[in-house]
């Protein structure tokens, strides 16, 4: 993979964590890394600059390292031997994909919360989308958004639903609601449509509802990446 010519290891001043880091993980580094790539610090075909990058989050490069091997499995990165880690061009189909494969697990765990007959589960997520209704805050809608899927996560009482989801990550660093326009409106009306059909014991429906918001969210991710440019041609 060729290097750009604008190699931020050369001494640009990266930004300062949105958080600051309070311990030495190679999670903190793999958020803090993303949202370079996000914010079009570091573009496709770029080195991925180790050293500044650990001394703006105060680690040493050993979580950094850990980062980077987690990121090359998610697509973010290539890891090549002896010349570091560049920015890989992301890939418009596998965005589309992630979201896709939310779906599907989260269906997959409200069809098993609704076959288990929990108690409480359906007036716990109307509780939620009141809520939903009376905010416009991204912060409150991040909030409220994984409260409704943890509880029926929490339903399902599957614990490999619960690794599968572990294992998975989302595209955007940060608070989803707060850095994808329209996002908040696909969600209301989706978690609306979710607890309608749980309140109903309707699986088919709860499921159908879960894969169609999912499959809305995703097309917008796939429109902001667009936007930012990081479906485009590695540099050279």
């Amino acid at each position: 993979m060729a290097v750009s010519q604008r190699d931020p290891s050369l001494g640009e001043v990266l930004p300062a964590p949105d958080h600051p880091v309070r311990r030495s993980t190679g999670e903190h580094a793999a958020v803090y890394i993303r949202r370079l790539i996000f914010d079009g610090r570091l573009r496709p075909g770029e080195r991925i600059p180790q050293e500044q990058i650990a001394q703006a989050l105060g680690v040493s490069r050993i979580p950094v390292r850990e980062a980077l091997i987690a990121l090359e499995r998610e697509g973010w990165v290539t890891i090549e031997m002896h010349r570091g880690a560049f920015v890989n061009a992301l890939d418009e189909q596998a965005a589309r994909d992630t979201y896709e494969l939310f779906g599907l697990v989260y269906g997959f765990a409200v069809r098993r919360a609704i076959g288990r007959g929990s108690t409480g589960l359906g007036a716990q997520l109307d509780d939620i989308v009141h809520r939903l209704t009376g905010t416009a805050d991204p912060q409150e809608m991040n909030r409220l958004a994984i409260a409704f899927h943890a509880a029926i996560v929490d339903a399902a009482a599957s614990p490999r639903i619960k690794a599968v989801l572990r294992a998975m990550s989302g595209l955007v660093p940060g608070n989803f609601f707060e850095l994808v326009p329209g996002a908040i409106g696909v969600e209301r009306k989706g978690l609306a449509a979710i607890a309608k059909a749980v309140a109903e014991n309707d699986a088919d429906k709860a499921t159908a509802s879960y894969d169609r918001m999912m499959h809305r969210q995703g097309a917008l991710v796939v429109s902001l990446f667009a936007e930012r440019g990081l479906f485009g041609e590695v540099s050279t």
